[in-house]
């Protein structure tokens, strides 16, 4: 039965009626749905997200929409199986979809786990330290980020209509953006399938979530500069987004992932008979097989030296010889076809662009044949490997990607030709290096860093578990989907941070406190007449402060305290010795005495709501304590978060420890967690 597909906007199905276009199944060529977005209303979708969702999702926390997240990866992980059932018309086997169905499902959790970890129970995040701005104190500044007042439009390629969508909409969702999702035809009807569970779930906020099936209209026309556009696809679509007249006039910001032409390297000091060979080997049959080699990572250049040049070859043409073409709804061990007969047709035009400096080695574009699939209607190749002949001349291969099981091997004569080789692509994705030799590896990665988003180094003792970018199957070692370096799990949140404006907020330090609600030096306190560590964390107020008595530290203390850790160094132990150190006036106390000493003032002995000290942050000792000196401590509340149970929070004091001078010696941040009122 073939499927009509419904676009989800201002959070009601539209079924389209007129203007549509067929969707066959990769596999046997049968129509399994079809499309149109004619009828929609792009502005008014463009204006709920808006006016609907982005006041909607502003009114939550980071924590909240955390939240959320997680339980609508909970929900989908519950009712993956229609997907899967979908799927098997992409040409994927279940293997391969298991990388985009369950790793997009990994990726929501990833996001909520950061999410509440990383960012706090507010909706804003603060960058960095308060920062002076005069020298009396009076006058500070510092960052702040908040969600964008727009929409972000996602424009998602065909390779993984869950992953690719929930890639970009977990990070969107968690800075309080709404998405419009605007999946690519060839398999929109898994993501239609996907967006339906996410919308039926009632997790998901009113106007945080659009989808068109069909084509943008004049969508990108309202557009603001408040908005985003995320792209993923083709270098020509690219530009001619980027390029779109209401883009260029507002300023819309806008990303692309696009053609990528990754490398992976052997390094000059592997031989056949060493591991990395053989893991080499391998990993450049599973990135032209997995998917089809339909992935964004996928490595499309095999550099390898010269000398290693027909081994290389050999050892991969005997690999390729045993990967079999099939139908993947039946058999999961098999490689299936292309999305669709278009892709075929435009790898194989590629293929052919590649032979003008090429030739191949392994396999023929014509090959569409095998045993029990449709060679006329399904979408199937053959792995085409290709050796190019003149690798110092040769251009076409760093500039043509055949979006499919081919890749090309090119030999290079030096460790610096490697280099600039792999320079040629003019960056990509992601770039692997095989190599057990450390100066090797230094050299190359150095060498191509700038040119990569993610470069990674494979050797037998980290090749157990080397995982791709992504991806929740442990032996994607190269690049699983989507976005490798492209910050997202390696730069932690700079996703999240993408969809937030980052302002310099400056004023007084009361003020800032009193906006950030973080207490900053300099900001009004509060002298607590009950100890803070006898209020429990709803009582707690940022501000409250408690300054204590003093406490001597003789050289007795200092020496006992030496005898007693073992620490015995010599400024602590020799006056002569310590008076030579252009640091210190003489013997000085124990950095870590001084901050027992100050525990020792400020903490509250009686059992009570504090319930642990889990940790100090940004320790910085100020000035030397010498025999004779004391000191005191005032302690602060700087900040106060929730924790993922309900039953305690966590509470950042301010603490700093000052001298009889009234010269601050130590400052740090105590972390502790306090329980909360039943």
């Amino acid at each position: 039965m073939t499927i009509t597909l419904q676009s989800l906007a201002s959070d009601r199905w539209v079924t389209p009626t007129t203007g549509f276009v067929d969707i066959p199944s990769a596999v046997d060529g049968r129509v399994v749905a079809r499309l149109s977005a004619a009828g929609l209303d792009f502005a008014r979708m463009a204006s709920h997200a808006r006016n609907t969702g982005g006041p909607v999702l502003r009114e939550l926390t980071f924590h909240a929409r955390a939240d959320k997240l997680r339980a609508l990866a909970v929900h989908l992980g519950q009712h993956k199986d229609v997907l899967y059932r979908l799927a098997g018309d992409t040409g994927a086997n279940r293997r391969d979809n298991a990388i985009d169905i369950e790793g997009g499902i990994g990726t929501l959790s990833a996001y909520a786990s950061r999410g509440r970890r990383e960012l706090p129970d507010a909706k804003f995040a603060l960058e960095g330290e308060v920062e002076g701005l005069a020298k009396g104190g009076t006058f500070v500044g510092q960052h702040l980020l908040s969600p964008l007042h727009g929409v972000a439009v996602h424009i998602n390629a065909f390779n993984f209509p869950c992953w690719g969508l929930l890639e970009k909409f977990a990070p969107a969702f968690l800075a309080g953006v709404p998405v419009i999702i605007k999946p690519a035809t060839a398999t929109a009807y898994v993501t239609e399938a996907l967006v339906r569970l996410m919308h039926e779930s009632g997790i998901l906020p009113p106007g945080s979530l659009q989808m068109i099936c069909g084509s943008v209209g004049d969508l990108l026309d309202h557009l603001t500069g408040q908005d985003v556009v995320s792209f993923t696809g083709s270098i020509e679509t690219s530009n001619r987004i980027r390029n779109h007249p209401n883009i260029a006039k507002h300023s819309v910001r806008f990303v692309a992932e696009r053609d990528s032409l990754n490398a992976s390297v052997l390094g000059d000091d592997v031989t056949p008979e060493q591991p990395e060979f053989a893991l080499f080997i391998r990993e450049i049959v599973r990135e032209m097989t997995v998917k089809t080699g339909q992935k964004c990572t996928a490595i499309r250049r095999i550099l390898v030296p010269k000398t290693r040049e027909a081994a290389v070859i050999a050892a991969l043409k005997a690999s390729l010889a045993e990967v079999r073409l099939g139908d993947p709804r039946v058999d999961e061990k098999v490689m299936g076809p292309l999305v669709s007969r278009a892709q075929r047709a435009a790898v194989c035009g590629q293929i052919a662009i590649l032979l003008s400096e090429a030739e191949i080695v392994f396999g023929d574009p014509g090959q569409r044949g095998g045993e029990g699939i449709d060679a006329e209607s399904g979408a199937f190749i053959s792995p085409v490997l290709l050796r190019v002949v003149d690798p110092a001349t040769a251009q076409r291969v760093h500039d043509t990607e055949a979006f499919g099981p081919v890749a090309t091997v090119i030999a290079y004569d030096g460790i610096d030709q490697a280099v600039d080789l792999a320079r040629r692509g003019e960056g990509s994705l992601v770039a692997s290096v095989f190599t057990y030799d450390r100066k090797v590896a230094e050299a190359i990665v150095l060498g191509i860093a700038p040119y990569h988003g993610r470069v990674l180094i494979v050797d037998r003792d980290c090749a157990k578990e080397s995982t791709g970018h992504g991806s929740p199957l442990p032996s994607l070692v190269h690049g699983g989907p989507g976005r490798a370096g492209g910050g997202e799990e390696l730069g932690g949140l700079r996703g999240v941070y993408h969809y937030m404006q980052r302002t310099a907020v400056q004023s007084s330090p009361g003020r800032l406190s009193a906006l950030t609600g973080a207490w900053c030096n300099g900001a009004p306190t509060s002298l607590a007449d009950v100890h803070p560590f006898k209020r429990n964390y709803d009582e707690l107020v940022v501000g409250d402060t408690i300054e204590t008595s003093s406490r001597s530290i003789t050289l007795d203390d200092i020496e006992h305290f030496a005898e007693f850790t073992g620490d015995t160094f010599y400024a602590h132990m020799d006056e002569v010795a310590a008076k030579a150190n252009p640091f210190f006036p003489g013997r000085v106390a124990h950095g870590y005495l001084i901050l027992a000493f100050a525990a020792g003032l400020f903490v509250d002995p009686a059992p009570g709501p504090l319930l642990a000290n889990y940790g100090l942050d940004n320790l910085r000792f100020l000035k030397p304590v010498s025999p004779d000196d004391s000191i005191r401590v005032r302690l602060t509340v700087k900040q106060k978060s929730p924790a993922r149970k309900p039953e305690y929070g966590e509470v950042r004091w301010d603490v700093e420890v000052i001298n009889q001078n009234g010269e601050p010696v130590a400052r740090y941040d105590l972390l502790t967690m306090s329980a909360r009122a039943a």
